[in-house]
């Protein structure tokens, strides 16, 4: 156990993807222990967020799990002075160990180098990215018509991003679609309801 958390604690640490996360519309001024374990372990189902590991916005592991499963911020743009402003804004993200490789590779640049398959659960949703470029957080810089700012959904971050080949990139027909196609990070988005909620105007058409 104490190896996790010193696993944990190394990756959160060097990693600028950590930060706060809180249920939509709840108040607040500081990104306070509590707050953030219930924030971050929101993004999963509650019988994976129970009981998993929780890193925090400064890196420290604010509860070590059972499950083999951690929870964090997703979110890699800069922490707000009083933190995020609600678990959408904060990004919150449950993966595995997995999963974990997956994202230090996508934040450090590198090509991911996985063991098998894995799944990441983000039921809060995300602040937007370019669904076609890697690392582009801003709409203004995205490519015409691929910017998506995301509801609840589930990922599949595959050990060889070749085998979702000839799944669709198109966001807007509520099927199961690839983010950064042809890319090292290229990943299977799974929409669940309420996916379109911030970006209603991608939603599937009659």
């Amino acid at each position: 156990m104490k190896n996790i958390i010193l696993t944990l604690s190394a990756v959160a640490i060097s990693s600028p993807v950590l930060a706060g996360h809180h249920e939509a519309g709840e108040e607040h001024t500081t990104n306070s222990s509590d707050w953030q374990i219930k924030a971050y372990t929101s993004a999963a189902p509650s019988y994976i967020g129970d009981y998993a590991s929780v890193i925090g916005t400064s890196g420290d592991v604010l509860r070590v799990g059972t499950n083999g499963w951690t929870c964090q911020s997703g979110n890699p743009r800069p922490i707000p002075k009083k933190g995020w402003e609600s678990a959408h804004q904060a990004m919150a993200v449950c993966h595995d160990d997995e999963g974990m490789k997956w994202m230090m590779a996508y934040m450090s640049g590198t090509k991911p180098k996985m063991d098998r398959d894995s799944y990441m659960w983000m039921l809060n949703g995300d602040m937007g990215e370019d669904n076609t470029t890697p690392g582009v957080f801003n709409k203004e810089d995205s490519t015409p018509g691929e910017w998506i700012e995301s509801g609840p959904h589930l990922m599949l971050m595959p050990k060889d991003p070749a085998n979702l080949k000839n799944f669709s990139t198109d966001f807007t027909t509520g099927a199961p679609y690839v983010m950064f196609a042809g890319t090292d990070y290229a990943h299977l988005m799974i929409p669940v309801e309420g996916y379109y909620k911030y970006q209603p105007d991608s939603s599937p058409k009659k």
